[in-house]
């Protein structure tokens, strides 16, 4: 089976940085992915609001390089994450993200009919691709 999504978007609001027992880093963020979809012959604008964790170092650099508006390109797996809260039982889906690019917004330069830039954005900090989850993360905590 194959379990790989490509998002890009913008947070919505600061990264929430924290550490485990065992001193293992985690970020968590969401992004704003919009997208257009045809209703009734019409274009509408689609937003989607998508959780987003990393571990380790990228999680290190998410918590320090990041904030509220910025372009992120994420690559990772979805997961549904399961815990009890109040004798009610919870899930929710998120992204863990493999790798995370930041990206940079176009110059008004650019965004007013000049060059564009064919990629999808700079990368201001290299990704760690082979970085894996710790195993100690446990459902009874929502990230």
């Amino acid at each position: 089976m194959y379990n790989k999504v490509i998002l890009v978007g913008n947070l919505t609001k600061d990264p929430e940085l924290r550490y485990t027992p065992q001193g293992t880093a985690v970020a968590s963020f969401r992004i704003a992915v919009n997208s257009k979809i045809k209703h009734q012959g019409e274009f509408k604008d689609e937003t989607l609001f998508i959780s987003i964790v990393v571990f380790g170092k990228q999680a290190e650099n998410v918590g320090q390089y990041l904030s509220k508006g910025k372009s992120v390109l994420v690559e990772g797996r979805l997961q549904e994450r399961r815990w009890e809260s109040e004798g009610q039982q919870r899930s929710k889906f998120e992204v863990v993200a493999n790798s995370v690019r930041f990206l940079s917004k176009r110059s008004s330069a650019q965004s007013e009919g000049g060059a564009e830039d064919s990629s999808a954005g700079d990368v201001v900090d290299s990704t760690l691709r082979d970085a894996v989850p710790p195993e100690e993360t446990t459902d009874s905590e929502p990230f």
